[in-house]
């Protein structure tokens, strides 16, 4: 009896190093979109901005379809990319359909459905340069057309997402193939950073890269790759600006069995990059970063967990990551693994707001979500 009870303190003991430290004390639910039948995901590939309390989130719109242990989204059926807009800071959201307009319709074999009926993709032309980076109202969301090799696109916007120009070709920088989420960062009126996921050489998504136009778009130059290319993969970066030449960025990792989120930091803007540690040992089945400033200096990196008790979590580094804090539970309880995917921003009131896909049940439509939530103290 005594061997049994200390074996069941040890299995306590273990099972306690998936929970996060503790949970975040002032946190707010409110839904940004839940339609019966329907799937709702991935805001971490679009993108999300902030103009004060005008917050604009990108996300896919589906058909929701039971398919086990994969995104429970019907393939057979089209999918539709749709923005979501709050005028009061997160607390209340209205959707938006840009395809009405003619504007951001997926493509590709990313596309997890088929085609929208009587409404094909619009063929990526060439930039001819010129986009004003700085420009108040600025937008920029960057898709893949394929999820391994194959090219991808950009739009931009000038009145805070309400229309947008583009398609726009993106370069394969040498590579076999772009598969791009939203990262970039402006550096001036005509000069911005993306970071982008390749193919590794096996055709494999997996390896992360920072390019860089000078002319507004019209051009871009491969800066440098971000880590080595990795058997697994190494994908969906976050990155962030320190100073006038340092930066760090985060990916998403796999190897093998083990999920976790790697940091880089390079000192020359990007010329070249060092490993800087694991922000984040593990992420269940693996989720995406997403980080911001915070007052005082801090960094907040933001992921979904993707094993049992299934939650939203949050890091935080006050020495430009080269240490990060235990994990901090935003929100706990959800249905199942098809969750995350994460972008979050700081809100003028100083609160955090974190969007995200969601599921209260495993064999529920998947939705999208938002907490706005109080950072700990230093």
């Amino acid at each position: 009896m005594i061997a049994i009870i200390i074996i069941l303190c040890l299995v306590g003991i273990f099972a306690q190093d998936t929970l996060a430290e503790s949970p975040i004390e002032s946190a707010d639910n409110v839904i940004v979109y839940k339609e019966d039948g329907r799937f709702g995901g991935w805001p971490a590939n679009h993108g999300m901005w902030i103009w004060g309390d005008e917050i604009l989130v990108g996300f896919s719109r589906g058909y929701y379809k039971n398919l086990g242990d994969r995104h429970h989204i019907d393939r057979d059926k089209p999918e539709q990319h749709h923005l979501a807009r709050s005028l009061d800071g997160g607390k209340t959201w209205k959707i938006e359909d840009p395809q009405e307009k003619g504007m951001l319709i997926p493509q590709g074999e990313a596309l997890h459905g088929t085609e929208l009926p009587d409404m094909k993709p619009i063929p990526a032309k060439e930039c001819p340069g010129g986009i004003d980076f700085t420009h108040p109202d600025f937008a920029m969301t960057i898709r893949m057309s394929s999820a391994n090799t194959g090219e991808s696109r950009f739009y931009y916007s000038y009145d805070r997402g309400h229309n947008w120009e583009g398609p726009f070709k993106l370069s394969l920088f040498g590579t076999k193939g772009i598969m791009a989420r939203t990262d970039y960062i402006v550096n001036g009126k005509n000069d911005c950073m993306l970071f982008l996921t390749a193919a590794k050489e096996n055709n494999e998504e997996g390896r992360v890269l920072c390019a860089r136009t000078e002319d507004g778009g019209g051009t871009w130059k491969l800066v440098s790759f971000i880590g080595s290319e990795p058997e697994g993969f190494s994908i969906m970066p976050s990155t962030l600006r320190l100073s006038e030449t340092k930066l760090i960025c985060t990916t998403r990792r796999r190897e093998g069995e083990d999920r976790w989120i790697d940091s880089y930091i390079s000192e020359d803007n990007g010329e070249t990059w060092e490993f800087a540690g694991k922000p984040v040992e593990d992420c269940g089945i693996g989720n995406p970063p997403s980080m911001i400033h915070l007052p005082g200096g801090r960094l907040c990196l933001t992921y979904g967990f993707r094993n049992a008790p299934w939650e939203m979590r949050a890091v935080f580094s006050s020495d430009e990551g080269k240490t990060w804090t235990e994990p901090y539970t935003i929100r706990t309880g959800g249905g199942g693994r098809d969750l995350g995917y994460p972008r979050t921003v700081l809100l003028p009131s100083g609160r955090i707001l974190t969007a995200y896909y969601w599921c209260d049940n495993a064999d529920e439509e998947r939705y999208i979500a938002a907490t706005l939530w109080d950072p700990p103290k230093p």
